[in-house]
């Protein structure tokens, strides 16, 4: 009886399959991107309806707030995006989805939940303890 070959890398068409899930994920990123960069960029805007010294410092005190929660949010996405376009160049370049820890084939299921993974739930967890 012959021995089964384990599969070490994804066929063009299940690369393609993968590079379809990125992009879709990596162009909502962006769109969510831009539209915190265009909020932070408004709150700027003091507007003309001033209102009580009091209210004025509380109304400023929640703009901070949310302004920081926004700067955050922005630079998660900013790194996830850049995952993304890393994940794209390892599909290019016929990396993609191999861990690099182990060599072995990430599961695809794996890879469709979390498109810019470089390790199965295997290494990650080893790599966590």
């Amino acid at each position: 009886m012959a021995a089964v070959e384990e599969k070490t890398r994804y066929s063009e068409e299940e690369l393609r399959e993968f590079e379809v899930i990125i992009t879709n994920k990596l162009e909502a990123t962006r769109n969510e991107l831009n539209f915190i960069k265009e909020t932070l960029s408004r709150k700027n805007d003091n507007g003309t309806d001033y209102t009580s010294s009091s209210t004025k410092l509380l109304e400023d005190g929640a703009d901070v707030s949310e302004k920081e929660q926004l700067s955050q949010s922005a630079g998660r996405l900013q790194k996830f995006a850049q995952q993304l376009e890393a994940a794209l160049i390892r599909i290019k370049n016929g990396t993609y989805g191999i861990c690099r820890d182990t060599g072995k084939l990430i599961p695809k299921e794996r890879l469709r939940a979390v498109p810019h993974t470089q390790q199965t739930i295997e290494a990650k967890l080893k790599a966590a303890n």
